[in-house]
């Protein structure tokens, strides 16, 4: 399998896990992040397929971070209480470890490739992709102690990416 057949294999694992975590999550907050990094995997995946067709290609910087402080603000004003078991916590670790693979694999192969243009790229896929795992990251944190994260967040861990 070429790298382009095995990056829109990943991201379209990643796009329906954070689809099924959409239809799972137990707060409209939540429900939106997954949503959003669903269709930031969409955009990956065409991004890929273009590359693939040896197109021309932009790949669009998103403000996912920007929309998931303010969700995480709106959540913690809310007072809502969250009690979340531990499937829930391994579904977004899992998240959290499609994350880390596909950042390290954008990483390797914008060392390997020669195409200037798609070097480029799989740079910006990666750091997309390290945005995703740190917003992970923090979801985690977040289900696995709803109430001491959303009282001491200042979502400082967000805003330096």
């Amino acid at each position: 399998m070429d790298i382009f057949e095995f990056a829109k294999e990943k991201e379209e694992q990643a796009e329906l896990l954070y689809r099924d975590l959409a239809l799972k999550s137990p707060d409209e907050g939540l429900h939106k992040i997954f949503s959003m990094l669903a269709d930031e995997e969409e955009k990956h995946y065409e991004v890929i397929e273009a590359m693939q067709a040896q197109t021309d290609v932009e790949i669009a910087q998103t403000p996912i971070l920007d929309n998931v402080i303010g969700i995480f603000e709106k959540i913690r004003d809310s007072g809502k209480k969250f009690n979340f078991d531990k499937s829930q916590i391994k579904l977004y670790q899992q998240a959290e470890e499609i994350e880390a693979h596909a950042r390290d694999f954008y990483y390797e192969k914008a060392q390997e490739v020669e195409n200037p243009a798609q070097k480029d790229i799989f740079l910006q896929l990666a750091e997309q992709e390290k945005n995703h795992y740190m917003l992970i990251d923090n979801l985690v944190e977040f289900v696995s102690r709803p109430t001491q994260w959303l009282e001491n967040a200042e979502f400082y861990h967000l805003e330096d990416y």
